[in-house]
């Protein structure tokens, strides 16, 4: 996936959060240890939340490919996130599913939120 589309997919969901009262703390954050797409909190929650955009579900659901691997560094990323900018939010770990059939053309993206998913 091009990088322009993965910052599409992204800015997608921030707005997508902004909607539902969210507020973005942090988009394409990165330390040594990898990179958080998004950083939102809503006044209960600081959601570290990866994005992954396809065109559709057909081979499997975007949730998917954030294997265990990649959830280790996204943990470690979130442990010098919250080092640098401690919370007394509690924090999770979401990933927000985007379908955009015709990529940055895709007039209203879907847009699933899977709250801790991990």
């Amino acid at each position: 996936m091009s990088r322009v589309l993965g910052r599409w997919g992204e800015a997608q969901v921030a707005a997508y959060l902004q909607q539902r009262g969210w507020r973005i703390a942090a988009a394409g954050w990165s330390c040594r240890f990898g990179e958080l797409d998004l950083v939102a909190e809503n006044g209960e929650f600081l959601a570290f939340i990866e994005v992954k955009l396809r065109k559709n579900a057909k081979f499997a659901q975007a949730r998917e490919f954030v294997t265990a691997s990649k959830q280790r560094k996204l943990r470690a990323a979130a442990e010098c996130y919250l080092i640098k900018y401690p919370t007394k939010l509690q924090p999770r770990f979401d990933v927000a599913e985007v379908y955009a059939p015709q990529g940055t053309d895709t007039h209203k993206p879907l847009i699933q939120l899977v709250e801790n998913a991990f």
